[in-house]
Order: C-alpha cells, then sequence, then structure tokens
C-alpha cells in the first residue's frame, strides 16, 4: 500500500513540475468549473426536456445524483484522505475553494457520471466529445493540485458503478 502511495504522490508532483503552464491556468480553472457543473451537468437538464433525449437526460441526472452522494457524502468521510496540498508543502493549488477531504474526485465523479451516461445512450458524435470533456475534467483536478490521480480513479470508479446502476 505504500508503494501506492508513493506512485501517486510521484505523479502528481510529475504533473505538477512538468506540465503546468501559467497561461494555461485560466483554462485548466475553467474546465474543471464550466465544464463540470454548467456543461455536463445542465446538459442532462436539457436532454430531459426533449422528448427525443429524455431518456438520457433522466439516467445521466439519476447517475449524477447518486454518484455524487456516494462520492461526497459516503466515501469522502470514510476515506477521509487529506488534500495534497494540506498534506505537500511543494504543492500549491490554483484554486482557494477546495475543501474538504480528497477522495473520490467529486468533479470527476459528476464528470464521468453524465459522460458513461451520453456515451451509452446518444450518438457517437455527441458521446465521444463528452468523454474527453469528462477526462479533461479529470485532469484539470490534478493540474489544479486539488487531487491526487487516485482520487480521479476513485471518481471515474465511482461513477461508472452508479451509471449501471442507473440503467
Amino acid at each position: 500500500m505504500a508503494y501506492l502511495a508513493e506512485l501517486d504522490t510521484r505523479l502528481l508532483l510529475y504533473i505538477q513540475d512538468a506540465m503546468r503552464y501559467e497561461p494555461l491556468h485560466s483554462f485548466w480553472r475553467g474546465i474543471s468549473f464550466w465544464a463540470t457543473w454548467a456543461g455536463l451537468d445542465f446538459t442532462g437538464i436539457l436532454l430531459a426536456l426533449n422528448s427525443k433525449t429524455r431518456t438520457a437526460g433522466i439516467t445521466a441526472i439519476a447517475a449524477l445524483v447518486l454518484s455524487t452522494f456516494i462520492s461526497n457524502v459516503i466515501l469522502k468521510n470514510a476515506v477521509m484522505r487529506p488534500r495534497p496540498f494540506e498534506v505537500l508543502p511543494q504543492i500549491i493549488p490554483l484554486i482557494t475553494h477546495a475543501s474538504g477531504y480528497s477522495f473520490p474526485s467529486g468533479h470527476t465523479t459528476a464528470a464521468f457520471a453524465c459522460a458513461f451516461v451520453y456515451y451509452k445512450l446518444l450518438p457517437k458524435f455527441f458521446g465521444l466529445p463528452i468523454m474527453l470533456l469528462a477526462v479533461m475534467v479529470a485532469f484539470s483536478r490534478l493540474y489544479l493540485g486539488v487531487h491526487y490521480p487516485l482520487d480521479v480513479l476513485g471518481g471515474i470508479i465511482t461513477a461508472l458503478v452508479w451509471q449501471y446502476a442507473c440503467n
């Protein structure tokens, strides 16, 4: 287990050292916030309002609500993993409103809960770009310094499980 934690930390530090580029900070902040809550989540509401895409919209909303509850209420409080910037002094978070526990990533869970449903229930020309957007949200959480890679992986797995439960 210690090896996995060490690998997790090393990968995050690599992303912080090798991939951060100041002109991109605002872009990744925007992806983290707008793509998750305003983009993928709001899309579920719009899809639910249209009779042709209602099933996808309602399923995405259900998967989002269930997986976010499991992620943010149950798993975070059960695992109680501190955020990386609270443990590693070399991590400087690029957002100031990250609070609570780190595992699993709630943003990643939300993004993938919607993306998995859209990929499965909508045409691929819509589903593939949405899946790419969810991957970008997951990466943004690492780039911003508010999650470890295993937090992001935990969010993806949580979303996948609850997406299947909702279908």
